[in-house]
């Protein structure tokens, strides 16, 4: 019998996925982990761009800015990352970076980094909400299902992470009820992170993939579980406005503000839990219900 992996091991295993191999000048390999979906998860690819990215720039610029296409399903196996320095300015640093596997672009990331610097100071307020105390995480809740749960949802989806998700609103997770409004999502790495501020906007990168096309099934009743649902992420764009560690709650709410063509667009904000807006995101994600 195998002993379930602690905390500090399932985060130490996490921040090695995003510490990249140089394999040559401004190019680097990650390795890939298999968390159950068909392709290489999405937000694995994000953080380790932002990884690569910022391994091209000097720490005292950091990255404010992503935008980001997926344009091929990745494998679970290892990705190749190329970083093409565009621009060195006086304050602003521009890298482009192109995620390959087995010769194919599979991923293309543009990304900006700023000096830090003083300026006018505004926000929107933080929504009240309940706190994670109390709140069951993704994990658990999965596991209370027991035999209801998927089978392709059973073995991955059982496992323990080194992000811990908790849902403020009890949907069903088989058979959700159409409402109004969008989710709300307090998320954390399960132990103490290192310092380097590139490590934490990486995984908050990795972890904002996780439930944001997911606001576009809220007033449908529609959920990923049931295999009803060909989705695929089509890009990301992400805004770090304030310094953050994600060893800390951080509260992710989601909206969905249309859905047409097939497409479903989602847009997210992200507060620490002093109420400080720390980042922002955007994604539009292909959908289609299978009849």
């Amino acid at each position: 019998m195998t002993d379930a992996p602690t905390a500090a091991c399932l985060v130490e295993d996490l921040v090695a996925l995003m510490r990249l191999e140089a394999v040559g000048e401004d190019r680097f390999r990650g390795e890939s982990e298999d968390i159950g979906t068909p392709a290489v998860f999405g937000g694995q690819v994000l953080g380790q761009a932002v990884m690569a990215a910022s391994r091209t720039v000097e720490p005292d610029r950091p990255m404010h800015s992503m935008h980001a296409y997926f344009l091929l399903p990745g494998e679970h196996a290892p990705i190749d990352y190329t970083v093409d320095r565009v621009r060195d300015g006086r304050s602003f640093t521009t890298r482009h970076v192109l995620a390959r596997q087995r010769g194919r672009i599979i991923f293309e990331m543009a990304a900006s980094f700023q000096t830090v610097d003083e300026g006018v100071e505004h926000q929107s307020a933080m929504p009240e909400t309940r706190g994670p105390e109390g709140l069951p995480s993704e994990l658990e809740r999965r596991v209370a299902l027991g035999d209801r749960l998927p089978a392709r949802w059973q073995v991955k989806g059982t496992e323990p992470h080194g992000i811990e998700f908790r849902r403020v609103e009890d949907d069903d997770l088989l058979a959700p009820a159409p409402r109004e409004g969008g989710s709300a999502i307090w998320m954390r790495a399960v132990s103490p992170l290192p310092d380097d501020p590139s490590v934490h906007r990486a995984l908050l990168a990795y972890a904002s993939d996780h439930g944001l096309l997911r606001a576009a099934l809220v007033p449908h009743g529609l959920t990923f579980m049931t295999g009803q649902l060909r989705a695929a992420s089509l890009d990301h764009a992400m805004w770090f406005h304030r310094e953050f560690r994600f060893d800390d709650w951080l509260l992710y709410t989601i909206d969905s503000p249309s859905a047409g063509g097939a497409r479903g667009f989602c847009r997210g904000s992200v507060f620490a839990r002093d109420g400080r807006l720390v980042a922002s995101t955007a994604q539009e994600g292909m959908l289609r219900v299978l009849r």
